[in-house]
């Protein structure tokens, strides 16, 4: 029995180590194994912004901040957006540099997943082209450079973007993507970034709650 419990023990010690080597190899993480990954950092957490309607407000409908009318969150979207913050918080996932498409929608995601002050990046938006692939594809190669930089030591880089970035850069990895998805990727240093998980945006408060 007591060797038992040594064997036992020497392997939670172990964990944290299995796991970065499994994820440095580009092998897939996810349930048990992809909250303690992320508390270690080093990943890039791209995400589709949260569930939007296609038409744009009307001026009584906009929200006050939404001085342009740009399409923004249903109240499906704010309430998942929040409950993801509030998820990863509850995870302690450190979250480092927040990038965000400049979109109104994409913002709102950011700002009410509280995860820190978001920076407004041309290259994750639309260029003013709602849900249209990028003719010519600088956007789309520009985010599979982004995914490939490792985050600062312990943090994890959050990414809020559209879905028609992701399916330009990421092809073959974006099939049935949802409003809110992440896809996290993990830098290896050498120029790859494998996607190692996907997660729904309501995942993340599941994930808070199994712990």
């Amino acid at each position: 029995m007591a060797s038992f419990r040594a064997l036992r023990r020497q392997f939670w010690l172990l964990l944290p180590a299995l796991l970065a080597a499994a994820a440095a190899q580009g092998q897939p993480v996810a349930g048990a194994t992809l909250v303690p990954s992320l508390r270690s950092g080093g990943y890039v957490i791209v995400m589709r912004h949260a569930s939007s309607p296609d038409a744009v407000p009307t001026a009584a409908q906009a929200d006050p901040g939404n001085v342009k009318h740009e399409r923004q969150l249903d109240a499906a979207g704010r309430s998942a957006a929040r409950a993801m913050g509030r998820a990863l918080h509850r995870l302690r996932i450190p979250v480092g540099q927040v990038l965000s498409s400049p979109t109104y929608r994409a913002l709102e995601t950011a700002r009410l997943a509280q995860l820190g002050r978001p920076k407004s990046v041309a290259q994750l938006g639309d260029a003013g082209h709602d849900m249209q692939i990028d003719p010519t594809g600088r956007r789309a190669e520009w985010l599979r450079q982004l995914v490939t930089m490792r985050p600062p030591a312990g943090t994890n880089t959050f990414v809020v973007t559209q879905s028609p970035n992701m399916t330009q850069a990421f092809p073959h990895d974006t099939a049935g993507l949802s409003a809110g998805e992440a896809m996290i990727f993990h830098p290896d240093g050498h120029g790859g970034s494998p996607v190692v998980a996907r997660v729904k945006i309501n995942g993340w408060a599941r994930l808070a709650a199994a712990r």
